[in-house]
């Protein structure tokens, strides 16, 4: 294979910066960019490695390419839609943009990491402030390149500026080569790198040796792992050398789970990172631009100019309306209804990642509404958290977390249970740390972690999940587990089981009454709103019309499946009806919203729950159960939709030397 690289359409870099850098930073193009300009001083070449970062996130990469899996979906009836439950027949650009920002930063990078040496040093202070920024642009590449391969598999791979290559033709490289190069950038980064307590950096939107060992040991991961193969060497490609599998090099993938383990080991014993203790405040610091020690690696978005993140508004709080303090909340996707029941009794997570209620926006008054199971919103990326509105809606200027403490912890146990054939103490005290926190220190709620090599590894996989909920890991995490088809068609068979109340599911009550209240504008200290489970029997207790009852038992229908009525409130106790007050006690009577919980009272489009028979629904359910079109996870199929074929043949045109390359089964 060849291996001279393209990055579609070369000129993609330097002349994009759109800060307050364009002011000095005055170059008629790339091949300008040489030690007369940018890298005079140690001062400007900060700033051009600055650059590096600006196209590391996209906004797909916490929007389609978040969802599609047992944490969330899209709520959408277009091809994101289609894309997030992996039907790639219509393609958006949006998807090519992905790879194209990617491979901007790894061309900002490429040229800095060429030009670096050339900065003037007249101090040591200078000497390791441009090895850090090396460091920086090292660990910028790897994480760029960890991106694209994760997604698309075997891509074009080049560490020079496009201005020092003759030709910009390249075919696909082998992922482990790509993923090899990575590892080995990122160990040259943390060797070059300060920790973030000696870094000339105020900020965890840069890397710091603490960031890139963490990186580094999730790129490991990564390469040591299961992934979408076929044989490169034959063009076009056969189908039938498709498969889930891992490297060959057995002896390759100890060394990698090794660099995992160390790397991870390396930020416990430099104890500058550490768990806060409660879970919204990672979330809410986000959302004020403040600082913790748990998020180790974050990607700021600020004001107007910045690009279209959509973080808070695509994956934030349900609602409707519009309001002057809060604007237009979103979302466009839902938390999958089976994941709210996946977190045990008093862990603090569940009503932090799953927001169980949404925003009515309205000049009159904005007021909490509860959420249906089919309704509930991703809870991490909140509006209302934050103390102004953002930009625009678009543009919420809420950070997005690259990589976290508790990430750290758990991809140590991991890699040492891959290293022992079983969780050695270490791992289970890593686990136990995260399991700790979550439940607020309660031992015995956090129960007991199994040590068997199996078991611990379903443990992870259980905990990852969540602890890391719709941080833009769980797709590719399912890919490198080898289980990602199989597991997702059991998320269905779990969806239908909520929907009959049957299995594990049997005792969820059918309904919730809460009380409509006012929102706090901004800051809001809420995290959940209060409610009552209301079984089927409790219903004869309350003072409800036969056309009440009829109306809640009405599902997916936007003007039935709730009802208001009448309750009583008394020292701090709720009773359904006034015969049912104490006598001799004083009870206030409050209006309540009764909800059927399976109904799609206040998700649009996507998401219906019911596959029983009920009045006027039919008792097939295609939200869930269609395989051909518009049900959840319809387009994944074992051995073909685990990665993402290029947009069309736009990328491969542009580039000679992918002609014939697309994945197989596409």
């Amino acid at each position: 294979m060849k291996k001279i690289f393209n990055i579609m359409g070369a000129a993609l870099l330097l002349g994009t910066l759109t800060t307050s850098c364009e002011d000095w930073l005055e170059m008629p193009s790339e091949s300008k960019a040489d030690s007369e300009s940018v890298f005079a001083t140690v001062s400007r070449a900060d700033m051009t490695v600055a650059g590096c970062y600006t196209s590391l996130h996209h906004q797909e990469l916490g929007y389609q390419l978040l969802e599609g899996t047992d944490e969330s979906a899209s709520k959408e009836s277009n091809s994101k839609y289609n894309v997030s439950n992996y039907d790639y027949t219509n393609l958006t650009g949006m998807l090519s943009n992905v790879y194209t920002s990617m491979y901007k930063s790894i061309e900002y990078a490429n040229v800095c990491i060429s030009k670096l040496g050339k900065v003037p040093v007249s101090s040591e202070a200078d000497r390791i402030h441009v090895n850090g920024l090396m460091g920086e642009a090292l660990a910028v590449r790897a994480y760029a390149y960890w991106n694209i391969v994760r997604f698309y598999g075997d891509v074009p791979f080049n560490e020079r500026p496009t201005s020092e290559l003759n030709t910009f033709e390249s075919s696909r490289v082998s992922r482990d080569t790509i993923y090899d190069h990575c590892v080995r950038d990122l160990q040259k980064a943390v060797e070059l790198l300060p920790w973030r307590s000696e870094s000339y950096l105020s900020t965890p939107e840069r890397f710091t040796k603490n960031a890139a060992y963490g990186i580094l040991a999730r790129v490991a991961l990564y390469a040591a792992g299961q992934s979408l193969r076929w044989n490169l060497d034959q063009v076009p490609y056969d189908n039938s050398t498709v498969r889930i599998d891992r490297r060959d090099d057995q002896k390759r993938v100890r060394e990698l789970y090794q660099i995992a383990a160390d790397a991870c080991l390396a930020v416990i014993q430099k104890g500058e990172n550490d768990l806060v203790s409660n879970y919204d405040q990672l979330f809410r610091d986000l959302a004020l631009k403040q600082y913790n020690s748990e998020t180790m690696f974050e990607y700021g978005w600020y004001g107007a100019n910045s690009i279209d993140c959509r973080t808070g508004y695509v994956n934030g709080l349900p609602g409707s309306g519009e309001s002057l303090t809060l604007g237009k909340p979103g979302s466009q996707m839902m938390a999958i209804p089976t994941f709210y029941f996946e977190f045990e009794d008093g862990d603090q997570r569940r009503d932090v990642s799953v927001c169980n209620y949404a925003l009515i926006l309205n000049k009159a008054g904005d007021t909490y509404r509860m959420n249906t199971y089919a309704g509930m919103g991703v809870g991490k990326y909140r509006i209302n958290w934050k103390s102004e509105i953002g930009a625009s809606n678009s543009r919420r200027d809420i950070n997005w977390p690259i990589l976290r403490y508790s990430d750290v912890l758990l991809m140590y146990a991991e890699a040492l249970n891959e290293l022992n054939n079983g969780a050695t103490d270490e791992a289970v005290k890593a686990v136990k740390k995260v399991r700790m926190r979550a439940f607020r220190n309660d031992e015995a709620k956090a129960g007991a972690i199994p040590t068997g090599h199996d078991e611990f590894l379903d443990f992870i996989i259980q905990e990852r999940k969540l602890e890391l909920s719709n941080e833009g890991l769980r797709r590719t995490d399912l890919t490198r587990w080898g289980i990602q088809y199989e597991h997702l068609m059991a998320e269905k068979a779990k969806l239908v089981q909520l929907c009959k109340r049957e299995g594990r599911y049997a005792d969820v009550a059918p309904y919730r009454a809460f009380r409509i209240t006012s929102t706090p504008k901004l800051q809001d200290p809420n995290i959940a709103l209060p409610y009552i489970d209301v079984k089927e029997s409790d219903l004869s207790q309350m003072d409800l019309t036969a056309d009440q009852i009829s109306d809640l038992h009405i599902l997916n229908s936007a003007s039935k499946g709730s009802v208001k009525c009448k309750f009583y409130e008394a020292g701090g106790n709720v009773y359904f009806n006034s015969s049912l007050v104490p006598a001799g006690v004083d009870a206030e009577e409050v209006e309540y919203t009764v909800l059927n919980m399976f109904s799609i009272n206040t998700a649009t489009q996507k998401g219906n729950l019911s596959v029983t028979k009920v009045t006027g629904v039919s008792d097939e359910n295609t939200w869930i159960t269609n395989s051909t079109g518009t049900g959840i996870f319809y387009g994944l199929t074992k051995n073909k939709t685990e990665l993402m074929p290029f947009h069309q043949t736009a990328i491969m045109d542009v580039n000679p030397g992918l002609a014939g390359q697309q994945h197989p089964g596409y």
